[in-house]
């Protein structure tokens, strides 16, 4: 049984693809079916179900991932101990990041890890927040740009980065604009342009309404802020979007506080543990750069 059977087993359980599997470990679909088929001959067990068009873990193969996991876990800590003796931090780095969000700090951290220590190779992947924080419970995902609802998930570390209350956003001429005080249910009576399920302000937005037993009318989701803002400056919908978000398109939006929403939005960065060297300093790159204004926020 060799290292590199572990990973590709790893990466097909996690990409449930063969193929997605193979380009992530940067060799031939054939190469890594073989790899499979040599660890389970040496294993005698079937790992996976290929049957159907998703490749599904067997139930031996669902005894055996945490173990390869931990397996590759070790034997990358004996080369980032020899590492931290010379100086040297090596491995690898998956950082989530929920869809929709742009966050420079986040990119900023990134780049001045990279610079100080280009040993490490870096993996940058979007998802849905839910996903995301199982990603990280698993191993899968090191650490995690997340959006929630109220606070950051149980478990887990966590590093709050922003925390804002919902706002509608409409055209200078829409009724809600002249209204001082704007409610929920004043909101869901217009159709409404809003992120997708699993970003932070989705969640904020369909647990208030489930709370008071309203029904909104979703006519259209967008993952980029810019997009959301151009639908409802076209008079299509009003927007749902948190304050500092809104505040990036004054000159076509009029912004108003959801008055009887006060859940924040919130984007954290999410980690399980900081056994890695290369884990530990990029969390304090990101802690550095997070504690700078930065006006380019989407929560």
């Amino acid at each position: 049984m060799e290292l590199r059977q572990l990973e590709y087993f790893v990466a097909v359980a996690e990409e449930q693809n063969f193929t997605r599997a193979a380009d992530r470990v940067r060799i031939s679909q054939s190469g890594v079916s073989a790899q499979i088929r040599q660890l389970e001959r040496e294993l005698g067990a079937e790992l996976f179900d290929r049957s159907a068009r998703t490749v599904t873990l067997t139930v031996a193969g669902k005894a055996a991932l945490e173990h390869a996991r931990a397996a590759l876990a070790a034997a990358e800590a004996v080369g980032q101990a020899v590492g931290e003796v010379t100086d040297l931090i090596r491995g690898r780095l998956t950082v989530g990041m929920v869809i929709g969000c742009t966050l420079t700090p986040l990119f900023d951290a990134l780049a001045a890890f990279h610079q100080a220590h280009p040993g490490v190779e870096i993996t940058l992947l979007e998802d849905g927040s839910d996903r995301l924080v199982e990603e990280v419970r698993t191993g899968a995902v090191d650490l995690a740009l997340i959006g929630a609802a109220a606070a950051t998930p149980e478990g887990l570390d966590a590093l709050t980065v922003i925390s804002e209350r919902l706002v509608v956003a409409v055209q200078a001429g829409h009724p809600l604009a002249k209204q001082r005080r704007v409610t929920l249910r004043d909101v869901v009576a217009h159709p409404i342009v809003c992120m997708p399920l699993g970003t932070g302000l989705r969640t904020v937005l369909d647990q208030a309404c489930a709370a008071q037993n309203l029904q909104p009318a979703i006519a259209l989701q967008a993952s980029a802020a810019d997009a959301i803002a151009d639908l409802a400056a076209r008079g299509l919908a009003v927007a749902i979007l948190s304050d500092s978000m809104a505040a990036h398109y004054r000159d076509r939006l009029t912004a108003r506080t959801i008055d009887d929403v006060a859940t924040p939005a919130l984007l954290a960065l999410i980690w399980k543990n900081t056994h890695s060297p290369g884990m530990r300093e990029l969390l304090v790159h990101s802690r550095r750069a997070f504690t700078k204004p930065d006006p380019a926020t989407s929560p």
